[in-house]
């Protein structure tokens, strides 16, 4: 089986190699990864105490930032390596404060694991969620390196838990402690007799509730909503779009506001979602310092950084992807400030959806009819509204502590 896996990452190389001359975010990962060894070699000293911390793309990056924070915060003196595998981790994230060297992770080889191990030459390593790669992880387990897996949520469906599975499963014991989310995922590695295993629950919910701890202020944002009710569509895509822009248009309440994330922020989609729209609408874009912002009634949010604070000023919010096929991005970040979320009707891979949907804090809305009539009130009830935000706050605050048992193990 392990023969069969690295000819499958070197075919995979192969085809991505080529497909990168077609596709400019594969290119950058091909590119980035020439550059690691180089990176690593430059940055990190052989007497340099270091962390590894690994994370697919950004979404296991904001997942892991607490623990990454708590363990840099406690150890100063260690240089820290992050690496991503995918390019919209690493082109956000390539100059966070968090790392002294932010680079690609290098094809899984036994070969790229050994010569990345030894230019880094971690006293501890990190992984998030779902990072499991065999020949790192054989390699690591091989030079006895302290290890361990945050955040992590098996299904039984998966790989390691089948007849098949024995090299993917043998791969799990590269790691000293694994950290999962839930007590079904701690099962299921203790049945494979994976036994050095805790739930901690999900590092997400430390994160979004370290977002109340900031100052959220966007001025522009603050100038736009004027006081008005603030409906925020956050990372949304066509399909999102086609659910809510009726909505919008037909809206004739002076007194509501909606701003726009939209997920592509591509110029020519930007633009055909501005086209879409028949009231008046502005775009960050096109910000002039004398702009009354207060006068438009859409404002479309196209750019990055801002969409978590942002969400401070809704009074209620549609969180995208999930009337697609794309996947449901980040509920949590809305949810922390104790508002209503609106979602569509793609969301059985999300168990916080399912959570939030069943406790009335979140609706699922399968067509525009649905949509309008979920909003419609929402607008008008103002004890609906607040019924709803406090149920998704609740939910944050009861979930919150994933970190604290994470630092409780890395006592050293």
């Amino acid at each position: 089986m392990k023969g069969l896996y690295s000819i499958g990452i070197y075919l995979a190389s192969f085809v991505v190699k080529i497909a990168a001359l077609f596709n400019s975010k594969l290119k950058q990962g091909v590119i980035g990864r020439k550059n690691t060894f180089l990176k690593l070699k430059n940055s990190i000293k052989p007497q340099d105490k270091t962390f590894w911390f690994h994370c697919a793309s950004l979404g296991e990056y904001e997942q892991g930032l607490p623990v990454f924070e708590a363990l840099k915060s406690k150890h100063p003196n260690y240089k820290v390596v992050l690496s991503f595998f995918s390019p919209s981790g690493f082109e956000v994230r390539k100059n966070t404060k968090i790392a002294d060297v932010v680079v690609y992770l290098p094809l899984d080889t036994t070969t790229n694991a050994q010569r990345f191990l030894d230019l880094v030459n971690p006293d501890y390593i990190l992984f998030v969620k779902y990072e499991i790669w065999p020949n790192f992880l054989h390699e690591i387990k091989k030079r006895d390196i302290n290890a361990i897996l945050i955040s992590a949520a098996f299904r039984k469906d998966q790989g390691f838990f089948k007849w098949y599975g024995s090299f993917m499963r043998s791969s799990l014991f590269g790691f000293k402690h694994i950290f999962t989310q839930n007590e079904n995922s701690k099962s299921l590695l203790e049945g494979i007799d994976y036994n050095s295993v805790s739930v901690s629950g999900d590092t997400r919910f430390d994160r979004v509730s370290n977002q109340l701890k900031i100052d959220n202020t966007v001025t522009f944002i603050e100038d736009f909503k004027d006081d008005k009710l603030c409906i925020v569509f956050g990372s949304s895509w066509p399909d999102d779009d086609k659910l809510y822009m009726d909505f919008i248009n037909s809206n004739e309440n002076l007194n509501v506001k909606f701003v726009i994330a939209p997920h592509n922020l591509k110029p020519s989609y930007v633009a055909s979602l501005k086209s879409q729209l028949n009231v008046k609408t502005i775009s960050y874009s096109e910000l002039t310092q004398n702009e009354n912002l207060a006068d438009y009634k859409v404002f479309i949010l196209d750019t990055i950084g801002y969409l978590s604070k942002v969400y401070s000023y809704a009074n209620i919010a549609y969180v995208g992807g999930g009337a697609g096929s794309t996947g449901l991005h980040n509920i949590l970040e809305p949810a922390v400030f104790g508002i209503p979320i609106l979602i569509g009707k793609n969301y059985d891979k999300f168990p916080e959806a399912k959570t939030l949907i069943n406790l009335g804090g979140v609706t699922s809305l399968a067509n525009s009819s649905a949509f309008n009539s979920t909003l419609n009130a929402l607008i008008t009830d103002e004890g609906l509204r607040k019924n709803q935000g406090d149920i998704t706050k609740s939910y944050i605050d009861s979930n919150t502590g994933a970190v604290v048992k994470i630092m409780e193990y890395l006592k050293f």
